[in-house]
Order: structure tokens, then sequence, then C-alpha cells
């Protein structure tokens, strides 16, 4: 059996878009035939962690991976599996809020078990900071699903280094991952270090440190969104990102690669190894990305800031 948490894996296959429509009552056979393929193609291409959240298509998601697992004997013990809690959709009239309390952690964990038929999780994620959370109530709630054999390990999602520090300061058990939004179009984790000391550093808003902070202290930071939403793949609406897009091909190309594996392994090559997560339901483009799953990147130092280069649209201060 797998025990080991997402530390040494190079990708995520991200489970948000399977399940259906986000407003649909239920699901059906389509969803799950829907899942078992998308989870065919990431095990082809040699991803083998799972990222859910209890959120996802309002607990469709996990629901139909449950299926898949029940339907696979032994998928369970191949594979890592991730969620995530703290958010709280919008009811009624009633606007989402986040919910770090320490009773709902377990409540949701509990859902999501049940959901994922599983006995257990790999990781658990906190989705988000809740402001009223109390560190000390959410760390014993965190050590009481580790000792109670329900979570094995833990980690948050877009969360500040102070944030995390704070959270562990009452934690015994390691954070091992901040899961943030991290891609060749989604810069100003990068922008933030670059453009300090410049009058550019006040209209970028990532909270300096982070990155640091996670390398430093052993944080797997996991890239949401690592694909930027094809906008480099075949949707491009702008010329830099047309320009972007044909370096890429380019780049590709000479590699004997896919455009999808050169654009994460543009956030593999930084040396905070960052994990992209992979979010596409195509399994096409699933297999696409093999080579950042299975490989060490195959990017120079000039070709990683070419991209850059081309995807900022302006030089470097």
């Amino acid at each position: 059996m797998r025990t080991t948490g997402p530390d040494g894996e190079r990708l995520l296959y991200g489970c948000m878009g399977l399940g259906g429509d986000w407003e649909a009552e239920g699901y059906g056979a389509a969803e799950i035939g829907q899942a078992e393929t998308a989870v065919a193609a990431a095990l082809d291409a040699g991803i083998t962690v799972f990222d859910h959240a209890d959120i996802y298509r309002r607990g469709k998601s996990e629901a139909v991976f449950g299926e898949v697992l029940a339907r696979s004997a032994g998928l369970r013990e191949r594979i890592v599996l991730q969620t995530k809690c703290g958010i709280r959709l919008a009811e009624g009239d009633r606007p989402g809020i986040y919910d770090l309390r320490g009773d709902t952690i377990r409540t949701r964990v509990e859902e999501s078990l049940t959901r994922l038929r599983t006995e257990y999780l790999d990781v658990l994620l906190l989705h988000r900071p809740d402001p009223l959370a109390d560190p000390a109530e959410v760390a014993a709630a965190l050590t009481s699903l580790h000792r109670e054999g329900l979570v094995r390990s833990f980690g948050v999602s877009n969360m500040s280094a102070a944030q995390i520090e704070d959270l562990q300061a009452h934690l015994e058990l390691p954070l091992v991952a901040n899961q943030l939004e991290m891609s060749l179009a989604r810069r100003d984790w990068l922008e933030a270090g670059v453009l300090v000391n410049t009058p550019a550093a006040a209209g970028v808003g990532f909270p300096p440190g982070a990155v640091e902070y996670c390398r430093r202290n052993g944080v797997r930071l996991q890239a949401w969104g690592a694909l930027a939403q094809g906008r480099y793949t075949g949707r491009e609406e702008s010329e830099r990102e047309r320009r972007t897009a044909r370096l890429l091909a380019d780049l590709a190309a000479a590699k004997g690669t896919t455009p999808e594996a050169v654009l994460l392994w543009w956030l593999q090559r930084h040396p905070a190894r960052i994990a992209p997560v992979v979010g596409t339901v195509h399994p096409d483009r699933i297999r696409a990305c093999r080579d950042a799953a299975v490989g060490e990147p195959d990017l120079g130092h000039e070709e990683w800031y070419d991209l850059w280069l081309a995807a900022r649209g302006e030089p470097l201060p």
C-alpha cells in the first residue's frame, strides 16, 4: 500500500472537471464513463496523484471518482489521493464563505471519504484561509484525523508563508504542500521576486516570500491552472499569446515532445520543484503531458527565459 504523499510526484491530475454540470443534481453513466477515460489517460501518462476538493461539481467529482475506484480492483493502492476542504459554496441567498472550524473539517473529510469510497486520504489540503480559524483548533482537528488513520498527511492551498507558518507552529505534523495558481500566464509568483525595488512592484499582489518559505521548509508547491486554460495551446486570444504559442510549438518540435509538456517543464524547471496540476478532461491532452510526468524538464536557461519574456511582453527591469 502506498503511504507517501505527493512530494516525489512530478505531476498531478486535477479532477475538478469530472462529474458533469456544476448545477445538475446527480450523475449517471456518461459522467462515470468520462471519469474512467480521464483516469485511464492520466495513468497512461504516468500520473498517479489525483487532486480533488469537496466542492468540485458540488461533490460529484469525488463521487464519480469513487465509482471508478469501486470498479477498478487494486487501483486505490496504486495512487495518491488528495482532496481539499474549507470552502462552503453559496446556498440560496447566502453567499459562499470559508469555514475551517475543527468540527467542519472533520465532517467534510468524512463526507469526502464516503464519496470517494476509500478508508483514508493520502493528503488533505485546507482550500482557502479562513480569517476566523483558530490555528490551534485546526491543528487539533488535523492531528485527530491523522491519529485515527483517516488522513496521512496535510497541506494548504492559496496561502501565504505567514499563514502556513502560523498553522505549522501549532501542528507537530509537517505541512507537505501548498497549492497556488501558477503558470506561464499567471506569473505574479515569479514577478514578485524580480520587481523588488521597482515602481511596478506595487501592482503585484502575490505575498512576498511564499515561494522561498515553501522551498526552504520542504513544502511542495503545487501549481493549479498549470496549462493556462489553453492560452498557449490552441485558445490564444491576443497577439502576445499567439507569439508565445509559436515559440512553445517550435521548442516542442525541436525537442520531440508536445507544447503541453514544454509548458509544464517551464514550471518544473524552477528550483522550487513545482508540481503542476493538469486539469483538462480531454484524454489526448492529458496524454500530451506525459513527458512532464516521467522525465526531467528538457529546458535550458535561455529557453526558459525566452518563454517568460514572450509571455511577459516586455523586458525585465
